[in-house]
């Protein structure tokens, strides 16, 4: 069953990122571009979860209002083995779902699981929070959330 937004703008961007995911054979709903996601989750269309964990929360900056509920954990980002059963306890799991985590690839892991576990309207969110490594191997200049100038504070 697919959710249906009041705003036919806001639906028209799940509606295509579900198309492009059945496209590409993605295992969950689709993937959103940030500003589309901060649209969604500014219009209450969306609930929106920070999948890094507490210390990239920490230290290197959040979302203000984000849900977290970490994939993996600790500086060895260990697998959380309770990611869905936490996830559960905070969503509903017919609730549309935007995940973010540091580059857009821990949180498309995390769609996926959260899928497999029934949730119907998981969206990964494109670029991350920090975006990908550049040459120069580092973070923040190739895209993501803060690169685009969207809301964030650090502790």
């Amino acid at each position: 069953m697919t959710a249906t937004l009041a705003d036919p703008s806001l639906q028209s961007v799940l509606d295509h990122a579900r198309e492009q995911a059945q496209a590409a054979g993605l295992p969950y709903a689709g993937s959103v571009p940030p500003l589309e996601a901060w649209e969604l989750v500014q219009a209450g269309a969306a609930k929106f979860v920070d999948v890094r964990s507490g210390e990239e929360r920490k230290f290197v900056g959040h979302v203000p209002g984000t849900i977290h509920v970490a994939w993996a954990t600790g500086t060895s980002l260990t697998r959380n083995p309770r990611f869905v059963r936490e996830l559960e306890a905070k969503v509903a799991k017919s609730d549309v779902v935007l995940l973010l985590c540091r580059s857009g690839k821990r949180s498309a892991a995390a769609a996926e699981a959260a899928t497999k576990a029934g949730f119907t309207n998981v969206f990964n969110v494109l670029e991350g929070f920090e975006g990908e490594i550049d040459e120069a191997q580092q973070r923040g200049r190739l895209g993501g959330w803060r690169l685009r100038g969207l809301p964030w504070v650090q502790d």
